[in-house]
């Protein structure tokens, strides 16, 4: 082959490689979730939320999710959520999903948070780490909250989103305070995402899934 194919073939797989990633970046940009906020306010806010073992529907049916109920008490499928600065925020998460463990169980424990954590109503200082379906994690916080997963033969388990109360679920409650203005990542750190290598990928990395967005304003 002339060095004159061979380098016509270097720049048209640089050229398919760079429109890929143009692609996943716009994709990326146009599917970013609608920013929902929490209740309340300032010096004390509220976050209701949910997490589901699956979509039932969509571009990912069987992905693992969040959502989060807006001011209206509905239900969005969105992990961007709006809380006030320098505030108490009681967050409220309802857990329709099954366990799936902790690979640290350091993680067990609670971290970060304001007075203690609740688990269907009982104060949990510690969560069996073999317990756990999912946390809320945001890192530059210091916060990672475990939560508690459905039974394995528990009766009436969700298989569309969102959820209700009447499905199989566990109640967890939590308070954190914000500080200063500014853009937090949060996510989940249970490694969750069947399908994909070691548990991580696709929703574990994905806005509207697992991972999102914390505005404090």
């Amino acid at each position: 082959m002339s060095k004159a194919l061979r380098a016509a073939g270097v720049l048209a797989g640089v050229a398919i490689a760079a429109g890929l990633l143009a692609f996943y970046v716009v994709d990326y940009l146009r599917e970013k979730p609608v920013a929902v906020a929490a209740t309340g306010q300032a010096p004390h806010a509220q976050l209701t939320l949910q997490t589901v073992a699956s979509m039932g529907y969509g571009p990912h049916p069987d992905w693992v999710s969040y959502f989060v109920k807006n001011d209206q008490g509905k239900w969005v499928h969105s992990t961007v959520l709006t809380v006030p600065a320098n505030s108490l925020v009681t967050v409220t998460v309802l857990q329709y999903d099954t366990a799936t463990g902790l690979r640290n169980p350091f993680w067990g424990g609670p971290r970060g948070i304001v007075g203690e954590m609740t688990v269907d109503g009982k104060p949990t200082p510690t969560l069996d780490p073999d317990l756990a379906s999912h946390t809320f994690a945001i890192a530059d916080l210091g916060l990672n909250v475990p939560l508690a997963g459905v039974a394995d033969d528990a009766k009436n388990q969700c298989s569309l989103a969102p959820c209700t109360l009447a499905e199989a679920h566990r109640t967890i409650t939590f308070t954190f305070k914000t500080g200063k203005k500014g853009t937090y990542r949060w996510q989940c750190l249970v490694p969750c995402a069947a399908g994909f290598i070691l548990g991580f990928g696709g929703p574990m990395q994905s806005l509207g899934y697992m991972d999102g967005l914390l505005q404090v304003v």
